[in-house]
């Protein structure tokens, strides 16, 4: 009976806290600890997109390349540390948006939170086709058609639907299945890197390698800044341990926490498997591990055997579906922030919540349809939706600078002081908070850079991030005008019906 009269305490209180913020508790808080570092590490994944990106990393920076990973992940903890003390400060649902609002502005957060929604929808659309990389190499009856690029639109419009459906049931089952997914995957990696470990073939050395035909000096570190984009592509998403902030117990003690534990042990296991694949690989000088066909799969079916294999491949493939569910419940969550404070078309719709799940159901259905769209793009226009999806970090990247920005000026102007309590970065708030700012502007010029090698020899795909950037400021200025319009509409209509009342 304590137990209970605790946690109804705990929530009691937890929704005081976010009545203060002007919002009522609409969505159930059943996220514990666990659940809440778990939507930050899925929405990372590693087991996912180090499989899905390892050969593009390798193909352009060789086994050196190993080294791009410390150096992101660096810039990334410093990003996370901003974000935990954000969450500490601001633990509502849309956090990117809900925190760039409170610091720059209505405007300002309104900008930040569509480029992520843009974002989010692209990385949930790459995630999902990410099923096309493990699923036919362990069974060849998930081929379902002969063209590789119709099979991945197939199996990822499926696991959609399968997320779409587990949103729409309620955060207790979405947090239940995607902590035993991250339980499965977090066992994978630690069996997966022990195994390659003991089939090594070379030793820690290869990592000082740049490998054959990259050239040397000025020529290979233009290749090295290329290749640092994978790590770029996967040290992501942390912040969806923010996103579930309404529905977690503790919320500004828990997401703080989670987040930067997300960054961490991503962080650490990635780098244990890029450096196992290196030293297992049958060879690092015949091309195979820089063919998007071949890649880190290959060396598991070569030196594991065919079933220690595919038994790898099928824990890849729970970690891709997880990964895929958790892109979209931090997708729903943001459009569901963002249509709630009536900044988005048909935000009343959007906006509503199931009382018996409590969950936004339209958003997560919109969300799902959205990426089948998307990945529709990829039949016959495999260049685009790769370009499609390398643009979508970017998009990421710019949103999390809209928050460390404002971050660092409202620290300068003493608006943002350490609380008892709190996790607050103290003292070290400007360095830790200016040096993220910096990295993060860095890197959103390299994932946008007009690159032929990497978006492909078309002028349309090497500038297809600034055009993905302007096209989405261009229709979502339109929506925010729309939106603004029909919001003043609603209060002169209101208005006079105040005054016939009154008349």
């Amino acid at each position: 009976m304590t137990a209970i009269a605790d946690r109804s305490t705990v929530q009691s209180a937890d929704e005081h806290d976010l009545e203060s913020f002007g919002y009522r508790q609409q969505l159930h808080r059943s996220v514990g600890s666990f659940g809440s570092f778990a939507a930050g590490f899925s929405f990372v994944s590693i087991l996912t997109t180090v499989f899905q990106l390892f050969s593009f990393g390798f193909g352009f920076g060789g086994p050196a390349f190993f080294w791009t990973w410390p150096i992101v992940f660096a810039g990334q903890i410093l990003v996370a540390l901003c974000f935990a003390e954000l969450a500490a400060r601001y633990p509502i649902s849309g956090c990117i948006y809900q925190w760039s609002q409170r610091l720059g502005g209505r405007l300002w957060g309104w900008m930040a939170g569509w480029l992520m929604l843009v974002a989010q929808v692209a990385t949930l659309a790459a995630a999902a086709i990410a099923l096309q990389i493990v699923l036919p190499a362990i069974w060849s009856g998930f081929a379902f058609v002969d063209d590789p690029t119709q099979n991945a639109v197939i199996l990822g419009s499926i696991l959609l639907a399968v997320t779409t459906t587990i949103n729409a049931l309620g955060v207790r089952i979405m947090s239940l299945i995607n902590s035993v997914g991250v339980t499965c995957e977090l066992i994978g990696v630690a069996l997966l890197v022990t195994a390659l470990f003991l089939h090594a073939k070379r030793g820690p050395g290869i990592v000082l390698h740049t490998g054959p035909g990259l050239g040397s000096g000025g020529a290979y570190l233009w290749s090295f800044v290329i290749s640092g984009l994978m790590a770029a592509y996967v040290l992501v998403g942390f912040d969806s341990a923010g996103e579930l902030s309404e529905e977690t117990r503790r919320p500004r003690r828990t997401a703080p926490r989670t987040i930067l534990r997300a960054v961490i042990v991503s962080g650490i296991g990635g780098a244990l498997m890029l450096l196992a694949t290196l030293m297992a690989a049958p060879s690092v000088t015949d091309g195979s591990l820089g063919d998007p066909a071949q890649g880190l799969p290959s060396v598991l079916m070569s030196r594991l055997g065919d079933t220690l294999g595919r038994v790898f491949l099928v824990d890849v493939a729970i970690a891709v579906s997880v990964c895929t569910l958790a892109i979209q419940t931090a997708t729903t969550r943001m459009m569901f922030s963002m249509a709630r404070d009536r900044v988005l078309p048909f935000s009343s719709a959007l906006a509503k919540v199931n009382q018996r799940t409590g969950t936004p159901i339209r958003p997560a259905v919109l969300v799902g349809l959205l990426a089948i769209g998307l990945l529709a793009v990829n039949v016959g226009n495999a260049k685009v939706f790769l370009a499609l999806s390398s643009v979508c970090i970017m998009l990421l990247y710019i949103a999390y600078l809209m928050v460390t920005g404002p971050l660092l000026i409202a620290r300068a102007r003493g608006t943002i002081r350490a609380e008892e309590g709190r996790f607050s970065l103290g003292r070290w708030g400007y360095v830790v908070n200016g040096v993220a700012v910096v990295w993060g502007l860095l890197m959103a010029i390299n994932l946008g850079w007009p690159r032929a090698k990497v978006f492909g020899t078309e002028w349309y795909l090497q500038y297809f991030p600034e055009l993905m950037l302007l096209g989405a400021i261009v229709v979502g200025a339109a929506a925010y005008a729309r939106q603004r319009h029909e919001n003043r509409r609603e209060v002169t209509l209101y208005e006079a019906e105040l005054a016939g009342g009154v008349a």
